[in-house]
């Protein structure tokens, strides 16, 4: 399959916003209006152009679809000698898992993270997830930390 893996554009936002509501993952997604999930998008699009803050990759077809998207922040920290890059999110359209899409989507940011000196890439994924159950970052050479707890506060919103 041939694809492009490339920075997203703010014009991405329309079809972000239909991966995203199409995944059926995120109730919250569900029951908000196309028009507003699709500001939501644009917004954090726009706040990562030109910026050192975070990096939105998409995966598109020759025929301008995009399969999937992978978003990515940079966060600086005094005790190492780099900064870290956390994958905050990393989806691809459910009828195109499976065929390297998510691999070529990291190997982007991991290039990427190279370039800014970066001590290493962390992420969150969750155990019931598909990708978990299948191993699917185990498979790109990520490892678990099995000493660490993930912790939430959540806010109204």
């Amino acid at each position: 399959m041939h694809l492009t893996i490339r920075e997203a554009l703010l014009d991405d936002a329309p079809a972000l916003t239909d991966l995203l509501q199409s995944l059926e993952m995120f109730p919250h997604l569900q029951a908000e209006s196309t028009e507003k999930v699709r500001r939501q998008v644009a917004e954090a699009l726009s706040q990562g152009q030109g910026g050192d803050g975070h990096s939105v990759y998409v995966a598109q077809t020759p025929k301008g679809e995009i399969l999937g998207y992978c978003a990515v922040h940079w966060l600086p920290y005094l005790l190492f000698s780099g900064p870290e890059g956390y994958v905050s999110e990393l989806f691809i359209r459910k009828e195109a898992r499976g065929r390297g899409i998510g691999r070529r989507l990291l190997e982007a940011v991991k290039e990427e993270a190279e370039e800014r000196g970066c001590s290493r890439l962390m992420l969150l994924n969750l155990r019931h997830r598909e990708s978990y159950q299948r191993g699917f970052y185990k498979k790109q050479g990520w490892e678990e930390r099995t000493e660490a707890a993930n912790f939430i506060l959540k806010f109204k919103g």
